[in-house]
């Protein structure tokens, strides 16, 4: 018997902090928009965007340094830059 009230235990814990856990985990990975004054348009930063991010600090010489945590001027640079590089330069697609 108490064998069974564990197992109940286990199951309902799972079924109600399990929906929980997925939500937390969908919620660190959405995409974040940031705009661009310049291009006078929006960018959302996905994998994509992170990859031809870190080409432009390569490009530049620069450490890496979350984009988010930069300043303005320097996000400004990169949107002006990324302008300029758009996907089919940077990247290379290949097709089996």
């Amino acid at each position: 018997m108490h064998r069974f009230l564990v197992l109940s235990a286990l199951v309902l814990s799972t079924a109600v902090f399990g929906p929980v856990i997925v939500r937390a985990d969908d919620a660190n990975h959405q995409e974040k928009r940031y705009y661009d004054r310049g291009g006078k348009d929006y960018h959302t930063w996905n994998d994509n965007e992170d990859r031809a991010y870190r080409s432009y600090l390569q490009e530049q010489h620069r450490d890496y340094r979350g984009f988010n945590k930069v300043k303005r001027p320097q996000q400004q640079q990169y949107f002006k830059w990324r302008h300029e590089h758009p996907d089919n330069t940077l990247f290379k697609v290949e097709i089996h």
